[in-house]
């Protein structure tokens, strides 16, 4: 009988699978998102010491009251916010992890947001 794998261990295959080829240095860290059924989250981390370098999150202080859920548009102002962090830590380049999601949808939105940003990947 065949055994019927779960959206969640096909996309953690995807991930493993990606794991070798993206990594993150100082010069280009990495921007790793996180999505659960309420709220998204995006980090840039330096691979190189293991520390987050930035971060932003639906949860954050100045998205408190503009979002509802994990949507779209919350992904948008993720991105925005991200992106603007960055900047703020003369970042401009990184290298995108989807984290073994689907480039579509919310992952695009926020990835979209944080190229209007200023990011470059």
């Amino acid at each position: 009988m065949l055994k019927k794998r779960s959206r969640n261990k096909l996309r953690l295959a995807r991930k493993v699978r990606l794991k070798y080829k993206i990594r993150g240095t100082l010069e280009k860290p990495r921007l790793c998102i996180f999505k659960s059924l309420n709220h998204i989250y995006a980090q840039i981390i330096d691979d190189a010491t293991g520390s987050t370098i930035v971060s932003a999150s639906s949860l954050d202080n100045q998205l408190k009251g503009k979002v509802k859920g994990c949507n779209i548009e919350t992904a948008k102002l993720v991105g925005a916010l991200l992106a603007k962090k960055a900047t703020e830590k003369d970042i401009s380049n990184v290298v995108f992890d989807r984290n073994g999601y689907l480039y579509h949808g919310k992952v695009k939105a926020l990835a979209d947001a944080a190229r209007e940003g200023g990011l470059i990947f």
